[in-house]
């Protein structure tokens, strides 16, 4: 399983790709610029990278190289309906690893992504040291979690609750779905322990700084983003 970042702004067809790599157990997001894109991968770590060629603004030629030149050998599949032989040629040029044309099958997607996995050297192919978003830092040799430098002082089961928040942020997850892959049980709806560990982390990770990350979709789950408005 591997986190996905797809930069493409037609919708349908980003769509059509996070729902179709999620079914084979990926963790897959959308952007719908290359801009959006290379703000993503400022704050969140991704094992591979699909992005489109024509795209507004600035092309994905122009987003590989800056994929490049801030991200090192982060693993790129470019997608595009392009299929003569120079635009291959300048896409690997601008740093591709690999290369599809649409319409494509999502299955022959998934197997290139298994096969630029394992033979990228990228530390993802053995296990991440490290995972971060939007300056919170989580070292899982040491189970160390620090934001803006600032060391968080958690609990085993606040850290897990955090991990996986991390691990799968600007999503609403739902109280049965952290449930099960937190607390390895099932959600009793006459209990509200997530949300009282919830409120820890709140306390821990929002309260001493500016931007808060944490919040709640009323009725729904949680979110870790530093965009979403709360509502509460």
């Amino acid at each position: 399983m591997f986190d996905i970042l797809v930069i493409e702004d037609e919708s349908r067809v980003a769509e059509t790709i996070v729902r179709g790599l999620g079914e084979f157990g990926h963790r897959a997001v959308s952007a719908a610029s290359a801009e959006e894109g290379l703000s993503i991968l400022e704050t969140t770590g991704f094992d591979i990278v699909i992005c489109d060629v024509m795209l507004p603004g600035m092309n994905g030629f122009e987003a590989i190289a800056g994929i490049r030149k801030r991200h090192g050998d982060i693993p790129v599949i470019m997608l595009t309906a392009l299929g003569a032989t120079d635009d291959k040629l300048e896409g690997f040029d601008a740093g591709a690893d690999d290369y599809m044309v649409k319409p494509f099958d999502i299955r022959e997607l998934n197997v290139r992504v298994g096969l630029l996995m394992k033979r990228s050297e990228n530390p993802a192919m053995t296990k991440k040291e490290e995972v971060s978003y939007h300056a919170i830092h989580i070292d899982l040799r040491t189970n160390s979690v620090t934001r803006n430098g600032q060391q968080l002082r958690l609990t085993p089961k606040e850290f897990n609750l955090l991990l996986y928040m991390v691990r799968n942020p600007e999503r609403i997850l739902p109280r049965s779905e952290i449930a099960e892959k937190v607390w390895g049980t099932t959600f009793d709806t006459g209990t509200n322990f997530i949300d009282v560990y919830i409120n820890y982390l709140r306390k821990k990770v929002d309260r001493d700084f500016g931007t808060k990350l944490i919040h709640t979709k009323p009725g729904v789950g949680f979110i870790l983003s530093s965009k979403y408005e709360n509502k509460e």
